[in-house]
């Protein structure tokens, strides 16, 4: 049983990542911020991007990893094992210093902003 993202679930270009701050819909909850775009590749992609000054090296890898496992373990996404045409969606997860302190905290936040942008 898989544990992580695939490496094709990560969004690692640069061009792809400015693209999608250019052009995708912006959702602001408590100490961070969901940026999403649709993409056509037939499955969901994501980047956790903790602000500046969010802590130490250790806090800033612990929040991506904990956004990370969030991610992968939402129900409501599509399933990359099975990709559908012209489905799928894109990702930015900006995290804020001081806001997000624990998983829970974390946790209710970002599901609340998937469930704002899968409703548009």
């Amino acid at each position: 049983m898989r544990r992580s993202l695939t490496k094709r679930e990560i969004i690692r270009k640069k061009e792809d990542i400015d693209r999608i701050f250019r052009l995708g819909k912006s959702y602001s909850g408590q100490g961070m911020r969901l940026i999403s775009l649709d993409n056509s590749l037939g499955f969901d992609r994501l980047i956790v991007i903790p602000k500046k000054h969010f802590g130490t090296a250790v806090e800033r890898n612990k929040a991506r990893r904990r956004a990370k496992e969030i991610f992968r373990c939402y129900e409501k996404r599509i399933n990359s094992e099975e990709p559908m045409e012209d489905k799928g969606k894109d990702y930015i997860l900006l995290l804020y210093p001081g806001k997000v302190s624990g998983f829970t905290l974390l946790e209710s936040g970002f599901k609340e902003l998937m469930d704002r942008s899968c409703r548009k």
